[in-house]
């Protein structure tokens, strides 16, 4: 048997942030979510500021320009995170 394996390229088509969530809407209609605190500096970010995402690079980096802060769209949805999640209060 033989088996095709496809891996789609994560592109990045519209970036928004709402709620400390940033959302990335793919190519491929994938909507993908991740928290902005699990990165440094969009941890100390305010949500006026984490609104200000634009996608770079033909859609393969998201940029904040008042942060000075870049991630690789690729990164973030392979969950490649700067800091863990927040613990949670029990």
């Amino acid at each position: 048997m033989n088996t095709t394996i496809f891996k789609a390229e994560s592109i990045a088509i519209k970036a928004w942030a709402e709620k400390r969530i940033v959302y990335l809407e793919l190519t491929d209609g994938r909507i993908f979510g991740f928290p902005a605190d699990r990165f440094r500096i969009l941890s100390q970010a305010s949500e006026n500021q984490l609104k200000a995402v634009q996608i770079e690079v033909g859609g393969h980096a998201l940029r904040w320009e008042e942060l000075d802060e870049d991630l690789t769209v690729s990164g973030v949805v392979a969950g490649q995170f700067q800091l863990p999640l927040p613990r949670q209060a029990a």
